[in-house]
């Protein structure tokens, strides 16, 4: 599949009803009494994004619903709206967030250059550190996987300063998560609530809250700069529907939550794009409702099955119309190549097998006389990520889906039966 190049690694809104002759004090009360409500009371349609939102799978009994969150009182001098907002998505959900740090034999895991002098074989280092919250009643935390990669022992540690020792529970390499857990006697687990990915918009104001350079409970903020963006995850495969945002992301982020302006989780920190492996305002999180499908089954299997098609391609170009013989209006994603004993493959997709003479290599494909796809399960492709993101978010091994393709000038239907994704192409 196609994938980019790798970077360095409600709660309820408050009516305010306006009447002739309430005081500007009665007003800036309601206002405050919206608390985690959202900044700017934008239309609803500004909220929604082009893919739908998957299903959230999560079990009430295990993950119950927290309470409605505490307004945090302003001071006799006042405090600023945005500021009250902060504050309280940080007093709701810093309880949540832990620092995690991962031991290992930095023989296995790290360049021979990183390795501490003195260190011997098999003696344990910290060879990674990172942030998680907390998903459920039960210990679980979720974190990201190349957080806890190569672990050998893992500590937890909340925000009161208690530790503990987690075990390993389940990764996911293709999405880049993690489930560890810990023994939940004695502490007071506070889960993460879930947000919505149909809630979330180009502008919105979002918070991140991790362990920065090791640095415990740092809260930053800023706005979802982008989304639908695809962020590599292992070779060859992609994490599709991923947003950006420019809240300050840096190492030791990873794994921690990105949060919307009621402290719901949207998505989890995971990546950033700098030369300097520090913060450049472009930073990267798994979207909710991909972390909502994995997180259960590793909590279940151990592992999670992602559905698997076989193909790789890019997004039609209509510069490349007259290479092509497809009409430039037309919009979708160009099969480039159907892998061998792939469900692709056994349906019948084509990829391009004639040489291109293109005068545009870094645009059009090199082969022509692949299939379009114009549409999966009656929803419109119009680039090729908007397969992978389906693919992530609606199915799963064993589902068919239906692709319309244009071959040779005719549009026609092929059904395709998914298979799990491969751990090696």
């Amino acid at each position: 599949m196609a994938s980019n190049q790798p970077p360095y690694r409600s709660s309820d809104h408050a009516l305010i009803w306006l009447a002739a002759g309430i005081v500007a004090v009665v007003l800036f009360g309601c206002m405050l009494l919206a608390g985690v409500g959202i900044l700017v009371m934008s239309p609803v349609n500004a909220r929604q994004t082009t893919a739908p939102a998957a299903p959230m799978v999560v079990n009430e009994t295990v993950r119950p619903e927290l309470p409605a969150p505490v307004i945090i009182a302003p001071p006799e001098d006042g405090i600023d709206y945005e500021s009250a907002v902060l504050a309280t998505v940080y007093d709701q959900v810093n309880p949540s967030v832990v620092n995690i740090s991962v031991l290992g034999d930095p023989h296995n895991t790290l360049p021979d250059e990183m390795i501490p002098e003195g260190v011997e074989p098999g003696e344990l280092f910290v060879i990674s550190s990172g942030s998680g919250f907390v998903w459920d009643q039960d210990g679980h935390i979720v974190t990201n996987n190349h957080v806890v990669e190569g672990a050998d022992l893992i500590q937890v540690t909340f925000n009161d300063g208690t530790a503990s020792i987690a075990e390993l529970v389940g990764t996911d390499v293709d999405s880049d998560l993690a489930v560890i857990q810990i023994d939940p006697a004695g502490y007071a687990l506070r889960p993460i609530r879930l947000g919505a990915l149909e809630d979330i918009y180009v502008g919105m104001r979002v918070v991140a809250i991790g362990n920065p350079f090791g640095l415990e409970g740092t809260l930053t903020s800023g706005i979802v700069s982008a989304t639908g963006r695809s962020i590599p995850a292992r070779a060859s495969f992609s994490i599709p529907g991923s947003i950006q945002t420019d809240a300050a992301i840096n190492p030791g982020n990873s794994g921690g939550p990105l949060l919307n302006e009621r402290g719901e989780l949207i998505g989890v920190n995971a990546q950033i794009r700098s030369e300097e492996r520090a913060n450049s305002g472009v930073g990267f999180a798994i979207p909710v409702n991909i972390v909502a499908r994995v997180v259960p089954g590793l909590i279940a299997d151990g592992e999670y099955s992602h559905a698997y098609i076989g193909i790789s391609g890019q997004t039609y170009s209509p510069i490349c119309a007259e290479d092509l013989g497809i009409a430039p209006e037309v919009r979708g994603a160009l099969v480039v190549d159907v892998l061998r004993n792939t469900p692709a493959a056994r349906a019948g997709l084509r990829g391009g097998r004639d040489a291109s003479d293109t005068a545009y290599p870094e645009i059009c494909p090199q082969r022509i006389g692949g299939d379009l796809i114009t549409a999966i399960d009656d929803q419109p492709v119009t680039k090729f990520d908007d397969i992978l993101y389906y693919l992530s978010s609606n199915t799963s091994p064993g589902d068919v889906v239906t692709l319309t393709i244009l071959r040779n000038g005719e549009l026609r239907t092929v059904d395709v039966t998914l298979a799990a994704r491969p751990s090696r192409l």
